[in-house]
């Protein structure tokens, strides 16, 4: 059973930074896919991040050159660097995880495993 527990998120104001943590109940260094999705009120659950068992990442188009994903494997943590949040980036967000495979083959919001989410909040 893998179990995720998310924190870090909270309020800021446009411009503001959070760096958001996951730290799972399993050894990440293994055969993983992890990333990182959010989902607003009234929205449907937009995909955010992702990086794979060799470091590689990919992120969304709205997030790019403002959001970093990374890995701690000796911590068993994922993490998520907000930089320069827009009140459009508001939405509870989630990390996911996918153990059938060293690679992420697509960004996804559908991970088979994922945590209770941490709320992230940006006011102008």
């Amino acid at each position: 059973q893998v179990q995720l527990v998310e924190s870090g998120g909270g309020s800021v104001h446009t411009g503001g930074s959070l760096r958001l943590s996951c730290e799972a109940s399993i050894d990440i260094y293994r055969r993983i896919c992890m990333g990182w999705f959010r989902q607003a009120p009234g929205k449907e659950r937009e995909a955010v991040a992702d990086i794979d068992n060799r470091g590689t990442t990919r992120y969304a188009d709205s997030v790019k050159g403002r959001f970093t994903i990374s890995k701690d494997n000796a911590k068993d943590t994922l993490y998520l660097q907000m930089n320069s949040l827009e009140p459009e980036d508001t939405a509870m967000y989630y990390c996911g995880a996918d153990t059938s495979s060293n690679y992420c083959s697509r960004l996804r919001a559908d991970y088979p495993h994922r945590g209770q989410g941490t709320q992230v909040t940006v006011s102008s």
